[in-house]
């Protein structure tokens, strides 16, 4: 039986179910260990997708001090055990851990039980998790370049529906603020300041502001007698179909959004989050913007002279970058690993 670990944000999650649809169509049975902490519940708890779901006491590490650090290793080595007993009563023989610090006890344990343990790494600079497990483990599975000798590179699991929406983008049209279920307060700021100038250009907004965002900036678009104009949505079910009516998105590059831009065809200016750990956003997006596939604006340059130069720029060249993210990653990546998994 097959375990898959690690979580707390969506892009950990997402691959975490992507992996397991794969398993459970090749009728693998396949458990989940997460943490009662994140989204990690929101996403399996309800969810028939594994045999079992296990949410443990557990916080991060890596960035505690003091009093809180000890308390942090204390949950850990606690869950640590209880992930042992559910090895056992599972008869586990294989563990993949998809990061975050949901992913400590399992794959901690896997090597203390002396369990195969793989790695997926969805980031160019790998999480600090990852890279205290990176020598036990027998492959680490990721998209960017790593200089791991057990890496492998492989395309980005990303799920099926990103690339069946997929279309080339000829002209804008329609440009998408996407900011995440969380929501990215400077990216609305941003919005708020350019829609205007942008809807007197003729072009439409879709704009996604996150949850705790959604009536401040409700209210602002009312103010500016802009509401019925936009498109405005705190999240969606059918996030799917939002991307595909775009033509380019100003968004920021967590490692599954700009994987599921790219598989989508939709040409991006990336903010990167400033305070991501290892800067791993800003990485991210260079990896496209060094293939001329996408820019780059940094979260302190996000003016609206610099974003319309790159929007004139872009529109320019529109279904070449847009045929080129298509072209970066293949349809089949979560397929990809699970075989080279099964095959060791």
């Amino acid at each position: 039986m097959y375990v898959i670990t690690g979580g707390g944000t969506g892009g950990h999650l997402a691959i975490a179910k992507v992996l397991a649809t794969v398993l459970k169509k090749q009728k693998q049975p396949v458990i989940y260990i997460g943490s009662l902490q994140g989204q990690d519940r929101v996403w399996f708890e309800k969810n028939d997708l594994f045999d079992s779901v296990y949410f443990l006491n557990t916080t991060g590490v890596v960035d505690k001090k003091g009093a809180f650090f000890i308390k942090a290793i204390v949950l850990q080595i606690r869950a640590i055990l209880k992930v042992r007993a559910i090895f056992k009563t599972h008869k586990i023989h294989t563990v993949i851990s998809v990061g975050g610090f949901s992913a400590g006890p399992a794959s901690i344990a896997a090597i203390l039980s002396g369990k195969r343990f793989f790695i997926h790494e969805q980031n160019a600079i790998k999480g600090k998790l990852n890279q205290m497990l990176t020598p036990f483990a027998k492959n680490i599975f990721g998209s960017f370049e790593d200089k791991s000798k057990q890496f492998l590179k492989t395309p980005y699991p990303v799920r099926q529906e990103f690339f069946l929406e997929s279309r080339v983008r000829k002209k804008v049209r329609t440009i998408l603020f996407l900011g995440g279920s969380q929501g990215a307060v400077a990216i609305n700021e941003f919005a708020l300041n350019v829609a205007q100038d942008l809807i007197l250009r003729g072009y439409k907004i879709i704009h996604q502001c996150g949850s705790r965002d959604f009536e401040r900036m409700k209210q602002e678009y009312i103010r500016m007698e802009l509401f019925g104009k936009i498109d405005l949505f705190d999240f969606s079910s059918n996030i799917i179909t939002k991307i595909s009516a775009a033509d380019l998105c100003i968004c920021r590059a967590g490692a599954s959004s700009v994987w599921e831009l790219a598989a989508n065809g939709l040409p991006c200016i990336y903010v990167p989050y400033p305070y991501a750990a290892g800067n791993h956003q800003y990485y991210n997006a260079l990896f496209f913007e060094n293939k001329k596939l996408g820019f780059i604006v940094e979260q302190h340059n996000l003016t609206q002279k610099k974003v319309f130069g790159l929007l004139d720029e872009m529109e320019a060249d529109l279904e070449n970058i847009s045929r080129g993210l298509q072209n970066s990653i293949q349809k089949n990546g979560a397929e990809i690993i699970i075989k080279k998994i099964m095959e060791k």
